[in-house]
């Protein structure tokens, strides 16, 4: 992209060779420090030994277990038990090992990769497991939906494994990944047909989702009873998605990203402008027509738990700083259900009144707890000028004087606590 290009600007004088020294010196410098001319080659023991070691491979299950987010849990169907009778695994990305791995991965899998299917398998030691594909992610080559139906109608339940998959190098039709866009949001190929033919059985039914994008899935989030977003969750994947839906491990994700209920809605995010949100709730005519709510179908920061959450006690250090100074905003968690599980405690800042347009919230700090049943902690975050500063109408960062509100919460709709202090001259 520049090796031709740039030859021919220095040639031309508008690069000097003293720019071109001085990043190749700085090139130099780093591999000197790296220590790369005196060890020039890796260690090919050392690389046996970390390279897919054991302890990589828990930390590639505990990432998976933490990055899960459970989008709904009706009547507490999940957790489900382990000593159920049968069970129906369905869904092309039930059992593909590429799909839960994203993008930029080789096209050859040296190591064992742990599926949705295996890791019910591994879970379950004497349940019927009736498994079927049902169809393709994309396209019209596979069509199981009859095998399917017939596979849920013989099972207590079903989970249905939708979602994404990388581009494949035999068949060229990959939906996610560099290059690989979506015209809509909407599950792709027969999985929409797939699942609301399972569902129509009447069997009890869990979706689960492996993509690497936020889905528009309003059908699925309001007739399904349980939603668990697996995103990609690589190698051990299997055996993480297996541990939260039989209550091994209680899920704690929240979404890094808005889901939206249709793809017309987007740009669709948390932190938009009051005027969005007058027009959204307040301006006159209709903000969309052809649907029932105009918020997300999930927002920023959702995610639910097998157990309960209790906010109290918000306090502030300081009332009034000055634009340097700082304030330590305080509260309670408290864990008001049976299961050990983990919150992330979000907090978020609005400027009251600004020279600029300043959206309605912005997310400054977020924490992670994890508490047994009926423990309590306390949860500090410190605000100051990196917290609170802002660009300028002349595009300078500054802290402006004036009211800040603070809200502290389980997700950027689900605001638990308020309360507000004064930056001063």
């Amino acid at each position: 992209g520049y090796f031709h290009e740039m030859i021919e600007n220095v040639n031309e004088g508008k690069v000097s060779m003293e720019v071109i020294d001085r990043s190749v010196r700085r090139v130099l410098e780093q591999k000197f420090k790296l220590g790369l001319f005196e060890n020039p080659f890796v260690d090919a023991e050392k690389a046996k030994k970390v390279s897919h070691s054991e302890e990589n491979q828990n930390l590639a299950l505990n990432a998976a277990r933490e990055g899960i987010v459970l989008l709904k849990n009706e009547n507490s169907l999940l957790p489900l038990r382990k000593n159920i009778s049968s069970i129906a695994v369905i869904g092309p990305n039930a059992d593909d090992e590429l799909n839960q791995l994203g993008d930029y991965t080789s096209d050859v899998i040296l190591q064992d990769i742990v599926t949705v299917l295996d890791g019910i398998k591994n879970k379950l030691s004497s349940t019927k497991i009736n498994y079927v594909r049902g169809c393709d992610v994309i396209g019209d080559n596979l069509n199981e939906i009859d095998k399917a139906v017939k596979a849920a109608k013989k099972s207590d339940v079903a989970v249905v494994v939708l979602g994404e998959n990388e581009w494949q190098r035999k068949d060229n039709k990959g939906t996610s990944g560099e290059g690989y866009d979506v015209a809509t949001l909407e599950l792709t190929g027969h999985q929409k047909e797939l699942i609301q033919k399972v569902y129509a059985t009447g069997t009890p039914t869990i979706v689960v989702l492996i993509n690497g994008r936020a889905l528009a899935i309003p059908w699925i989030s309001e007739n399904i009873p349980a939603i668990v977003e697996a995103w990609y969750p690589g190698e051990k994947g299997g055996d993480a998605v297996a541990d939260i839906l039989f209550g091994d491990v209680n899920p704690s994700g929240k979404l890094p990203v808005t889901f939206p209920r249709n793809v017309g809605q987007l740009p669709v995010y948390y932190n938009y402008k009051l005027s969005k949100s007058y027009w959204l709730n307040e301006g006159w005519g209709n903000s969309y027509a052809d649907l029932k709510e105009s918020g997300p179908l999930y927002e920023f920061g959702f995610g639910l738990s097998y157990t309960t959450f209790e906010y109290s006690n918000l306090s502030f250090s300081a009332n009034s700083i000055r634009k340097y100074g700082k304030t330590t905003v305080t509260c309670e968690l408290k864990n008001t259900g049976e299961r050990t599980g983990g919150e992330v405690v979000q907090l978020y800042v609005r400027d009251k009144i600004s020279s600029v347009a300043r959206p309605v919230k912005e997310l400054k700090g977020f924490e992670k707890i994890k508490l047994e049943p009926g423990e309590s902690k306390q949860v500090s975050f410190e605000l100051g000028y990196k917290e609170l500063k802002m660009l300028d109408k002349n595009l300078n960062w500054v802290v402006e004087t004036g009211e800040f509100e603070i809200m502290i919460g389980s997700s950027s709709e689900d605001i638990r606590l308020n309360g507000s202090f004064n930056v001063i001259n």
